[in-house]
């Protein structure tokens, strides 16, 4: 997969592209990142890429003319791609959509800046708005950085093993169980015993039981878009009711 950053600071996309699971990913050339800075597509000798808005206001608004070019050179190195605009305004980010874009064979990020871009070229150049979350950064360079993490962990052999992502939060519609390491024994306590006890069975049980008893404590939200079947509807029944003779 490739995807191609569109950003006045490509040195933040290629430094967190360049490290951890997305760095590998990289060095096995299973995921490509390419950085477009639109200043070098200006054609003033102040390599101007904003200006200030019409009706007045508050700061500037990144411009058409530089963005336009720069959406053309990326086309034109490497063909057609979906270009998503990082903003707060845009459809918000979940796992079923980074695993669309990790389908995909190319992604074109958008890295807005100052207070946003001219809405004539998202109208005509731009596919699709996204958000991390109902908040403003100062620019869309980390939005594009986590979508890169999100979409490269999931390449095939990003991961040293492929059950991690199996077993992620989101993948099911629920959070993930909790996960426990050595020591066995420890001052803030001890691992539960089915973990140790080499029943399979027992401890995928018990996992199904913990995610869906999170989920339910922490985002009902999610649990009430999933479809539970008959086992799953016992797991909780069983978690709250231990969950609420805790709390007695």
């Amino acid at each position: 997969m490739r995807i191609d950053v569109i950003t006045l600071f490509p040195d933040f996309i290629e430094g967190c592209a360049g490290i951890g699971v997305v760095g590998r990913a990289r060095e096995r050339g299973l995921l490509q990142v390419r950085t477009w800075n639109p200043r070098d597509f200006a054609t003033d000798v102040h390599r101007t890429v904003d200006s200030r808005p019409f009706g007045g206001g508050p700061g500037m608004l990144m411009a058409i003319e530089p963005l336009r070019s720069t959406l053309h050179a990326v086309r034109d190195d490497a063909g057609p791609a979906r270009v998503v605009y990082l903003s707060p305004q845009g459809a918000r980010l979940t796992q079923d959509k980074v695993v669309q874009y990790a389908r995909t064979d190319r992604l074109i990020l958008l890295c807005g800046r100052y207070e946003g871009v001219d809405e004539r070229l998202l109208a005509n150049m731009v596919d699709e708005e996204l958000s991390v979350g109902d908040y403003v950064l100062s620019g869309g360079e980390l939005a594009a950085a986590i979508v890169i993490d999100a979409v490269g962990r999931l390449q095939d052999g990003a991961l040293n093993d492929a059950q991690s992502a199996e077993q992620d939060s989101f993948t099911d519609g629920l959070l993930d169980c909790p996960h426990y390491t050595r020591p066995v024994a420890d001052a803030f306590g001890e691992v539960p015993a089915v973990l140790l006890s080499g029943d399979h069975k027992a401890i995928r049980r018990w996992r199904r039981k913990q995610a869906l008893g999170r989920t339910w404590l922490r985002r009902p939200d999610l649990l009430a878009r999933v479809e539970l079947d008959a086992e799953s509807r016992t797991l909780l029944e069983e978690f709250r009711r231990e969950h609420r003779a805790e709390m007695t």
